[in-house]
């Protein structure tokens, strides 16, 4: 069986909060010293998304309009055995990639997209902001906008911005406004420039940016595309499908893996399964896999941190590089994010999440051996996900052990060829 796939009918009905489940209370949000950023929140973001961030339910159910369009834009995804890339490596391990990148904007992000316009326009706001890093985000926003009848205004970190000019089109071609950032746009963003005009950006900024210019009028709300709870809670629609599918073909997951920046897709696709690792019913293995230049689960320290650079957001309990800290330019902009979801950091902290590093030149390197395997060419976000299970089918190889590995194929590369042309050349720079 080489596709799985379901009818639209099998669309989750409710996403899966693993708030309710989680091993130890996870620790709420802070001010900082002389200030009261939490009292701001309901100025930021919009209600219902605040009321499912700090929600306890274990179910919450999916609103009509927001599965239905769901189907329209192609859910339930499908689940595909990865023989070609198998018979590659010639290892016995069993390989299921879910494909996310079949959204029309190419990966995971549209689900909550869809979540947050939807509660925005229901709420009466008339325009949301956003960052933006590799851009995939930005343009699951600004359809999920367009589809919703609302205005749009995407800060996308200026490196990528720079990286990736078809993206910028995408966005614009959905009536969005886009800037990059810094910009001049924003007073922290001149702030930034003033300090280094020649500086690549980075999700911090970019995040200061969006959440300043939301504050600045009663009917506009920010948007997050990860690292927050109830982002993850409405990507939960991943994982729930896979729980079905792999139940199609009669398998259990020996190891689940996915990429990480702030945690969207990883907590998406592995929390309705780490539930049960929770509760001591399985031993599957859950990987996390960052970039090298951006290590924030394997070399961050886990304490209170703001969100952005400024220090707009409440301080967090999370594993963190530091709110200033800038990324080098490497090709995965979607992973360039100094902090992490609290959910994933508590779950990492507490042993049940095993979090590795890739390099950016061998990202590349897996996904061009995907591509050709497989026909599919990964986003380098994915890239990441994709060389981790490389590594693990070629242990199952040495150790002659039938595992079976899943792994979230969060986007597609189609807008990345500019990354993959600098690869193919030899010319990658920041290559770690």
């Amino acid at each position: 069986m080489y596709r799985i796939e379901l009818s639209s009918d099998e669309v989750p009905k409710k996403w899966y909060n693993i708030n309710a489940d989680l091993p130890v209370e996870l620790p709420a949000p802070k001010n900082s010293e002389g200030k009261d950023q939490i009292s701001t929140l309901p100025d930021i973001f919009v209600e219902e998304c605040l009321n499912q961030e700090f929600s306890t339910e274990r179910y919450i159910t999916i609103p009509k309009e927001v599965r239905e369009l769901y189907q329209r834009i192609g859910r339930p995804t499908p689940l595909y055995r990865a023989k070609g890339l198998e018979e590659k490596l010639n290892t016995p391990a069993k390989i299921y990639y879910k494909r996310e990148d079949t959204s029309p904007t190419g990966s995971h992000k549209l689900n909550s997209a869809i979540a947050q316009a939807y509660y925005a326009k229901k709420q009466g706001v008339e325009r949301v902001t956003t960052e933006t890093g590799a851009g995939q985000w930005g343009t699951a926003l600004s359809l999920a906008s367009s589809l919703m009848g609302i205005d749009c205004t995407v800060y996308m970190v200026r490196i990528s911005y720079e990286q990736k000019p078809f993206r910028k089109g995408v966005m614009q071609l959905y009536n969005s406004t886009l800037y990059p950032s810094p910009s001049e746009n924003t007073e922290v963003g001149k702030s930034f420039l003033k300090e280094d005009p020649n500086t690549p950006g980075s999700l911090g900024m970019a995040i200061s940016e969006a959440v300043e210019d939301a504050l600045s009028d009663d009917k506009v709300r920010y948007t997050l595309g990860s690292v927050l709870n109830h982002v993850i809670l409405h990507q939960t629609v991943i994982g729930q499908e896979i729980q079905t599918q792999l139940e199609v073909a009669e398998e259990e997951p020996d190891t689940m893996i996915a990429c990480v920046g702030g945690g969207s897709n990883f907590g998406g696709s592995l929390f309705p399964f780490l539930k049960e690792k929770i509760k001591g019913n399985t031993d599957t293995e859950f990987i996390a896999v960052e970039p090298s230049a951006c290590p924030t689960l394997t070399q961050g320290e886990y304490s209170y941190d703001f969100g952005d650079n400024m220090g707009f957001t409440p301080l967090l309990k999370m594993y963190t590089l530091g709110h200033n800290f800038v990324a080098p330019s490497v090709h995965a902009g979607g992973l360039r994010y100094h902090g992490m979801n609290t959910q994933i950091s508590l779950l990492t902290h507490e042993g049940y999440i095993n979090p590795v590093t890739v390099h950016q030149e061998d990202i590349f390197r897996a996904g061009q051996l995907f591509a050709n395997c497989e026909g599919v060419i990964p986003a380098p976000e994915t890239c990441h996900a994709i060389k981790a299970t490389i590594d693990q089918a070629l242990k199952c190889k040495e150790t002659d052990e039938e595992k079976t590995i899943v792994v979230n194929f969060s986007g597609h590369g189609l807008m990345d060829l500019k990354g993959y042309e600098t690869f193919i050349a030899g010319e990658l720079e920041n290559a770690k």
